[in-house]
């Protein structure tokens, strides 16, 4: 698991918080806010699944190669 996917899933979790509470309180810009942290971790973290695909792919094809983490 690499960093964008840490903190995709960081931001995806603390913006569903932070909507579901402007939703109980009737706090109209931190539900905006929240969905957009939402939305951002949500993409951030499909980035993340794609470059730990590309390295597991690039493992797979070249073995003796170090990958990032």
């Amino acid at each position: 698991m690499n960093s964008n996917r840490v903190h995709g899933t960081i931001d995806d979790v603390v913006g569903s918080a932070k909507r579901k509470v402007g939703n109980l309180t009737g706090n109209t810009p931190l539900q905006v806010k929240g969905a957009v942290q939402q939305v951002k971790g949500k993409l951030q973290n499909a980035v993340g699944k794609v470059q730990d695909a590309v390295d597991g792919a690039n493992r797979q094809a070249n073995p003796s190669q170090k990958t990032r983490s």
